[in-house]
């Protein structure tokens, strides 16, 4: 089973749905902080949850950890999609992870009360409305950014040529991100064979496909990338355990319900 969302797949792990298995090609190519710790999962590519700003009203130091985006600078200036987006559970997991669940509150009524406009639409709506002038600011997943830039649309250069990301960091130790994952599911009919297709999943040829048809970073060092993805490849990540994006997800949905984020 693939699953894009790395909560989503620890849900699916501590309910049976997929089971441990020991593979040695899949522990050579994929690193250690990127497998289940319990051999039940790993990453197959990887997405970082950023910001996108407008670069004639806000300094790349503005926007350089996620602290920023609750603080007085940015109310009424900032676009964000709806809270019960996965991508949003994941960050927010993290947040309360790092930092505790009050402070994590604290942030997610920050981030309210600098709304531009109530959550809508997906991320590239974000994207498009800093480049329209409706927030200076606004979380995104880094990919969306990138097809926009890819787009053969006029309007879409223009935009991505006054629009940059950002990748915040928490505490320190770089930006979040969020997994795509696979495993084996608990009654698999051929499970030799379903195993060499998680083996495949890791492999170089499917490693590019992640990189250049979906923008995404790959989880197997050495993977020839496309030169937009490269660029941003070297961002520092968060080191989040695995374990947490699920643990936290039912944190953050309470969360997000206290502080108002629709």
């Amino acid at each position: 089973v693939v699953i894009q969302d790395a909560g989503a797949m620890g849900r699916a792990a501590e309910a049976g749905l997929i089971v441990a298995f020991e593979d040695e090609v899949i522990d050579e190519r994929v690193p250690e902080h990127l497998r289940d710790p319990q051999g039940r999962w790993f990453a197959i590519a990887r997405r970082a949850r950023v910001v996108a700003y407008d670069t004639a009203r806000v300094r790349p130091e503005e926007v350089d950890t996620y602290e920023e985006l609750a603080s007085p600078r940015f109310r009424g200036r900032l676009c964000v999609r709806s809270s019960d987006n996965s991508y949003n559970l994941s960050l927010l997991s993290a947040l309360i992870e790092r930092w505790g669940e009050e402070r994590a509150l604290e942030w997610a009524r920050g981030v309210v009360a600098n709304m531009a406009r109530p959550p809508q639409g997906a991320d590239v709506e974000q994207i498009r409305a800093v480049g329209a002038g409706q927030c200076e600011v606004a979380i995104t997943n880094h990919y969306y950014f990138l097809r926009l830039a890819e787009s053969d649309d006029a309007a879409d250069q223009d935009l991505t040529s006054r629009v940059a990301l950002s990748f915040p960091s928490i505490g320190g130790q770089g930006a979040h991100f969020n997994l795509s994952g696979a495993g084996l599911t608990a009654h698999a009919p051929n499970r030799e064979n379903a195993i060499r297709f998680l083996e495949f999943l890791t492999g170089p040829e499917s490693q590019a496909i992640f990189a250049n048809e979906t923008n995404e970073f790959p989880t197997v060092e050495g993977t020839e990338l496309p030169a937009d993805v490269a660029r941003y490849a070297g961002q520092a990540a968060d080191p989040l355990p695995l374990p947490a994006y699920a643990a936290r997800q039912a944190q953050a949905q309470r969360i997000f319900e206290q502080a108002g984020w629709r």
